[in-house]
């Protein structure tokens, strides 16, 4: 029994769909990560400073 090559060449296809979505959700996942990252690190700066302002206008 033989298979047809187009038969073939759409499995090939799926295959190779599948690893490049795979590949493409992990890189999303890790740009998510470092944006959420970073807005973290906005966010903390921005309490710093409330507090630093909160103390400034406690001690005068």
């Amino acid at each position: 029994m033989t298979v047809p090559i187009w038969v073939l060449a759409v499995a090939a296809g799926i295959i190779v769909s599948a690893v490049m979505a795979i590949k493409a959700g992990k890189e999303e996942r890790e740009v998510e990560l470092e944006i959420i990252e970073r807005e973290g690190e906005v966010y903390m700066e921005r309490l710093a400073k409330e507090r630093e302002k909160r103390q400034g206008s406690l001690g005068t």
